[in-house]
Parts: C-alpha cells; sequence; structure tokens
C-alpha cells in the first residue's frame, strides 16, 4: 500500500521534517541566479513595485528558465534524502506498483492536455477579440524546448513532494489517510499564495488550488501512487506555458496565444471543481476499476 508500507519506527515524522527542510534550503539556493540575474538588469526593473511587473520587463524565456531552475537543482537531492536518510527506494515514493506505469502517466497527460486545450480553443472561438496571436517562430521554439525539458521537472517534484514525500510523512504521523489528504492539500494550496493570479482575483481563488490538491491527492490514494497526477500536473503547466498565457498568470511566456480578457473568478472556479475534476475522477475511476472508496481516502493504519 502506498501509505500503509512505511515503517514509522525506521521512518518517524521528524525525519519528514527534516527532509523537508533539506528541499526548502536546495530551493533556496536554486534562486540565486535569478536573483543574480535581476540585480544585474538593475537599469530595467528600477521603479518596479510588485514581482509581476518585474518579470514583465525581463525577457520571458530567460525568466522563465531561471524561474523553474530551482526545482531542477532540488529533485536529485529529494533522491538522496529518500534514498540515505529513509532508506527507501524512489520507487516507494512514486507508487505501491513493482515499477512505474508510464502508460497510466501517458493517458493522464493526454485526457488532460486535450480537455484544457479544447477549453482554450472553445473561449477563442467563443470571443476572438481576447485573443492576440503571438506566434513568433524561434521564440517559440526556444519556449517549447525550456518547457519540455523544465516543465515536466517542476510538476515532477511538486508531485514527488506533496502527494509523495509529505502525504507518506503525514500518514506516518496521523495514521489515517484522510489527514494526509487534507493536509497536503492545504499546503500545496497556501504554496500558491504568492502567485500573482491571487492579486489579481482575489483571496478566495486559494480555494482552486486546495481543490486541485485535494483532486490530486484523491486519485493519488485512489490508484496507489502518482502516476496519474503526474501526467495531470504535466499537462496542466505544459498547456499554459505553450498555448496561453496572461499578464497577470504565474507563467510569463511567449506562448501562441495571449488572452487579454478580465479574468473572473466564479463561474471558472464552480465549473472546474465542481464538473471538470469530478468527471476527470469519474473516468479515471471507470478505466482503472476503483473499489472500496471510502477504506482508500480513511482508512486508518
Amino acid at each position: 500500500m502506498f501509505l500503509e508500507g512505511i515503517d514509522s519506527k525506521i521512518n518517524p515524522f521528524i525525519k519528514y521534517v527534516k527532509g523537508s527542510l533539506i528541499f526548502v534550503f536546495f530551493h533556496i539556493i536554486g534562486q540565486i541566479p535569478l536573483s543574480l540575474y535581476i540585480i544585474s538588469q538593475s537599469d530595467i526593473v528600477e521603479g518596479v513595485h510588485n514581482q509581476q511587473d518585474l518579470f514583465n520587463n525581463l525577457p520571458s524565456n530567460l525568466t522563465l528558465f531561471l524561474v523553474l531552475l530551482p526545482f531542477a537543482v532540488v529533485l536529485p537531492f529529494v533522491y538522496l534524502v529518500v534514498t540515505r536518510l529513509h532508506n527507501q527506494s524512489i520507487l516507494s515514493l512514486i507508487t505501491a506498483r513493482n515499477r512505474v506505469d508510464y502508460k497510466k502517466i501517458f493517458f493522464s497527460f493526454m485526457l488532460w492536455g486535450s480537455i484544457s486545450t479544447l477549453m482554450v480553443f472553445f473561449d477563442y472561438w467563443m470571443s476572438p477579440e481576447d485573443f492576440t496571436w503571438n506566434f513568433k517562430p524561434l521564440t517559440f521554439l526556444i519556449l517549447f524546448l525550456i518547457s519540455i525539458i523544465m516543465i515536466p521537472l517542476q510538476t515532477t517534484l511538486e508531485e514527488i513532494i506533496f502527494r509523495g514525500y509529505l502525504l507518506q510523512g503525514f500518514g506516518v504521523l496521523f495514521k489515517n489517510r484522510w489527514m494526509p489528504l487534507l493536509t497536503t492539500s492545504t499546503l500545496f494550496g497556501l504554496l500558491h499564495l504568492w502567485n500573482p493570479e491571487i492579486d489579481k482575483l482575489g483571496i478566495h481563488l486559494i480555494w482552486y488550488y486546495i481543490g486541485t490538491g485535494l483532486f490530486l491527492g484523491l486519485i493519488t490514494l485512489m490508484d496507489e501512487g502518482l502516476e496519474l497526477a503526474l501526467g495531470f500536473h504535466a499537462a496542466n503547466n505544459l498547456v499554459t506555458a505553450l498555448l496561453v498565457t496572461a499578464s497577470w498568470t504565474a507563467f510569463q511566456t511567449e506562448s501562441l496565444l495571449i488572452d487579454n480578457s478580465e479574468p473572473s473568478l466564479g463561474v471558472e472556479l464552480i465549473f472546474t471543481l465542481l464538473l471538470i475534476y469530478p468527471l476527470i475522477v469519474f473516468i479515471f475511476a471507470k478505466k482503472y476499476k476503483w473499489k472500496n472508496w471510502l477504506s482508500q481516502l480513511t482508512n486508518k493504519f
């Protein structure tokens, strides 16, 4: 079992606290190149008062690479912490199966990638005046290369830490499944408090991030592994980076489309949390024949 297989005597919760502090430390180290670059561009950033305006004034491709670099820096230290501090295989952090099921990653990636792409094109079809076509061949090629390498590293790290490492760590602490699910989802949501979307749409957007954390945690617990969450998260961020972006989003890229519309929260939030996510869960449940929902999500051990 994905949570129950962890020996709390060998790996008490305090080890997960130590491991998390190591991740935070090396994430800060990974931010040094971005900080040095910003300092070197003092003539560009002079008079800029917030992070979003700052990034808007810097070259987007280089900035995206530097923003994503800390995740690549932390990733090998996750491997070292898991194998050396916890004496576990990295596989045990990803899945309860004997090997990673890449078919599940691919299916989840294609499912959400297709749905989110169709949603973008539907918005474009309904309100083309809200979008600007932004295709610049060389710039987009550089963006594409950065994205397909760095974004999967970012999303994989986030899933391994939140739906893998911390989910198992809080499982050791609480000895059940529902509290780790709620705790990691809340932490995942709070981590996004500094996103520019919060400034633009308001603090209530935090419920979208917490809801997304609950969705990703739920499919992880039901499927006994991270594969579906890995595919979903990668598809979500790649579509955001490559297909459509807006001046107020966390990812500032030279995407194919620029959304110039004034953002709103209510309908989109309800539509995603109460319709889209349940639909995807339903598809996964049917395809992978999930059973025993109550015990899978609440079981004590």
